[in-house]
């Protein structure tokens, strides 16, 4: 958080002690109790004052402009306006950082007038969560935005200090707020306007006052510790746990930059399906690196082998009916569910699943050859697709429900066996063989054949679309095969590919490539 100076002065919009005042809120905060809270302060202490709100819907459940107005009570009635207007916003109070960046964008927070009061935590866009690589926006780049548009600055990660406090974000802004100096109001008066709510009281000063201190004294809250998470534990029988050891020794052969991957990979693979399962992985990693040794991988970093190691626990680990109610049943899931909800003591959590299985998912689950005859038949399968092709809500945590969902889940130990893995192990063993055959002739072209895989992700239409992408860009890969400029081609295509959730950057980027397909390569 930015420092500042203890006989800061809130800048005045006019003679008269007119305040203008923004909340921007993220939808579900409560920022409503918050206007109401500073209205209430400045009635207490002698002013007249009005607050609106314009909700809006387009991002993250609604993002809300709240804005009040505050005037000395001089026995005239005041004629205030409705909405903040750029340049003219005193204070602006923002319940997540890109609210922040967004005040300023509209000319809310302006240098030589507005103190900026903004949590510093994330709630993602609609847009970022659109995009299927890494859509994130950059914190740091936002923050130094916002120090140099505000006159005065108070930011801190204020929905950490609320969990630590077991209270809400609301009571920290309130708090920050205070502490900031930019309303003419004691301690007191805000500490009364929260005595006054009446629910949980003693939870909500403490945040209130954690905030208000970290805002006086210019410190904001320290970015979490990144922290390795320590492996769980091997439970289970001692001859699988003997197992599972001897596939991790093998891991032992590998060389260093891929063996924690492996590590990572092969937990994976066992938990989602046996120890079977985790030995197929291994030697097909195993073989791998000896392919990679073999075209000279060391001097490359090893790339091909740390790439295989990766992709190949995703491919093996595909998302199926089973594998969503095998995860929604687990008591971990359950837990973390009960502790984002905040529900404590003897408070009853109900949970709904949203489901959407279509016809292919059906096929997946029968096995592989009555599934493969459903879908080699248009009439079948369109029938198929009639019965199950919509939406479902199950209460999970409703007997009926859960043992379905339960029984899903267990046909892991079939899994092996249904038309759906069978169509994956197809499908990977092309893409394997694709890889390895490119390694001896262009190494770079073999790990951006590898790193093509992490577009096939998700569930149902999600990962139809995946798949979509996956087939583009191997197709511009074939394209480029043997050019100087190849593997420059293979990153643009992935660029394209993990940017726009369709299909229409990466086939811009394709149709490019064929323009020039034909083309004889120049040194």
């Amino acid at each position: 958080m930015s420092e500042h100076p203890r006989d800061f002065t809130p800048a005045r919009s006019d003679d008269d002690g007119l305040i203008t005042l923004a909340i921007l809120a993220v939808g579900g905060q409560g920022c409503g109790q918050l206007t109401d809270w500073i209205v209430a302060i400045a009635e207490a202490n002698g002013y007249r004052a009005q607050s609106s709100s314009v909700p809006g819907v387009a991002q993250r459940t609604g993002a809300t402009i709240y804005y009040i107005e505050m005037a000395p009570d001089t026995g005239a009635e005041p004629v205030f306006s409705l909405m903040p207007a750029p340049g003219e916003v005193d204070i602006v109070v923002a319940g997540e950082i890109m609210e922040a960046g967004r005040g300023v964008e509209r000319g809310f927070v302006t240098p030589l007038r507005t103190t900026l009061v903004t949590s510093t935590h994330r709630v993602l866009t609609l847009s970022e969560k659109l995009v299927p690589g890494d859509g994130r926006a950059d914190s740091a780049v936002v923050l130094a935005a916002l120090e140099q548009a505000a006159s005065h600055l108070v930011a801190m990660d204020m929905e950490r200090v609320a969990a630590d406090h077991d209270s809400h974000i609301t009571n920290c802004l309130l708090g920050a707020l205070a502490g900031s100096g930019a309303l003419p109001f004691e301690r007191a008066a805000f500490e009364a306007a929260i005595r006054a709510s009446g629910r949980g009281v003693e939870a909500a000063l403490r945040a209130f006052s954690d905030a208000y201190e970290r805002a006086q004294s210019g410190i904001g809250t320290e970015a979490p510790a990144v922290t390795e998470t320590p492996e769980p534990d091997v439970a289970g029988p001692e001859r699988l746990r003997a197992e599972w050891a001897a596939l991790e020794a093998r891991l032992d052969a590998l060389p260093d930059p891929a063996r924690a991957m492996a590590g990572a990979g092969l937990r994976k693979v066992v938990d989602y399906q046996d120890l079977r399962y985790g030995a197929l992985y291994a030697d097909c990693v195993l073989r791998g690196a000896e392919a990679d040794r073999a075209a000279g991988g060391e001097a490359r970093g090893w790339a091909y082998s740390t790439a295989l190691a990766k992709h190949l626990a995703n491919a093996l680990c595909y998302d199926d009916i089973i594998r969503v109610a095998d995860l929604k049943t687990r008591g971990a899931r359950f837990a973390r569910v009960r502790d984002h909800a905040k529900a404590g003591g003897e408070a009853v959590l109900a949970v709904t699943e949203y489901m959407h299985p279509r016809a292919e998912e059906i096929c997946g689950l029968l096995p592989a050859r009555l599934g493969r005859r459903i879908e080699a038949s248009p009439r079948l399968f369109g029938m198929l697709d009639r019965m199950v092709n919509r939406g479902r809500r199950l209460r999970s945590g409703r007997l009926p429900a859960f043992v379905l969902l339960y029984g899903l889940g267990g046909l892991r130990r079939v899994r092996r066996k249904l038309w759906r893995d069978r169509v994956e192990s197809a499908h990977r063993e092309a893409w394997l063989a694709l890889a390895e055959a490119r390694l001896p002739r262009d190494y770079a072209m073999a790990v951006a054949t590898l790193d093509a895989r992490r577009l096939i992700k998700g569930y149902s239409d999600t990962h139809g679309r995946g798949l979509s992408k996956f087939d583009v860009v191997l197709d511009g890969l074939a394209l480029v095969e043997g050019r100087a400029d190849a593997a420059d081609w293979a990153r643009r295509l992935m660029e394209s590919a993990l940017t726009s959730p369709d299909l229409s950057a990466v086939e811009g980027t394709l149709a490019t490539i064929r323009s020039f397909a034909g083309e004889k390569e120049t040194a």
